[in-house]
């Protein structure tokens, strides 16, 4: 996580804005997943062990 930026905003649906978004926190340490109701919260560890089974293939499309 960069920590020059204080939060980072991934909207999951570009093309509306009303979709979940990731927001990576560098201030909180912490990545939010969702939307109001549906959400969750990731500490670093987590999300990099998520980012790390993307990269390496374990986690694929569906």
């Amino acid at each position: 996580m960069n920590t020059h930026e204080a939060v980072t905003r991934v909207n999951l649906c570009p093309a509306c804005g009303a979709c979940p978004e990731v927001v990576l926190d560098a201030t909180r340490q912490e990545i939010r997943i969702g939307e109001e109701g549906n959400l969750v919260t990731l500490n670093r560890e987590a999300w990099n062990t998520l980012v790390e089974k993307i990269q390496s293939g374990e986690l694929k499309k569906l």
